[in-house]
């Protein structure tokens, strides 16, 4: 198994888009209180709580825009949360999940194609593990297997610390 890390959406996005920062659409996060359930907060990586107030944005996770640079829709918290600290953990949220989604992007953060599949939750970390054996892929997206909706990006713990 490979070392890696399960990386929330940065702060300082989180922050932009609280302060009412456009997202990914040139739109103003939409404000909502949660009715629990799989609300997934992409800043503390755990899911918002009955009664909790979180907005629904469109975010990109890619540095720019490009063909292969998909936008959709993800929940943050309105107010402040931690940022998912335990890189090295899955984040327990995804444990509870029955399938997920994962894809490889190379350095070009393109799709590496042939590297995309659906999951059991527990086999998470294993297949993370076997895209990025990939000689092309850089980084991994966990996305929802039932909605497609980014939840964290995965990557090879050294890498993310030359950054």
């Amino acid at each position: 198994m490979t070392d890696k890390r399960f990386i929330a959406l940065d702060t300082e996005d989180a922050r932009h888009y609280r302060a009412g920062g456009k997202d990914a659409n040139g739109q103003v996060p939409e404000p909502k209180i949660s009715e629990g359930g799989a609300m997934p907060c992409r800043h503390c990586l755990e899911n918002i709580a009955a009664g909790e107030e979180y907005l629904i944005l469109a975010h990109r996770p890619f540095p720019m825009a490009q063909p292969y640079a998909e936008i959709g829709p993800i929940f943050l918290h309105a107010g402040d949360c931690p940022r998912y600290a335990d890189e090295t953990q899955i984040p327990d949220m995804f444990r509870e999940w029955d399938r997920i989604m994962l894809r490889g992007y190379g350095a070009d953060d393109r799709i590496v194609y042939g590297t995309g599949t659906v999951v059991d939750a527990n086999e998470l970390a294993a297949t993370a593990d076997a895209i990025m054996a990939h000689p092309d892929v850089r980084y991994v997206h966990a996305r929802s297997a039932k909605n497609n909706c980014y939840q964290m990006r995965i990557e090879p713990a050294k890498q993310h610390q030359a950054r």
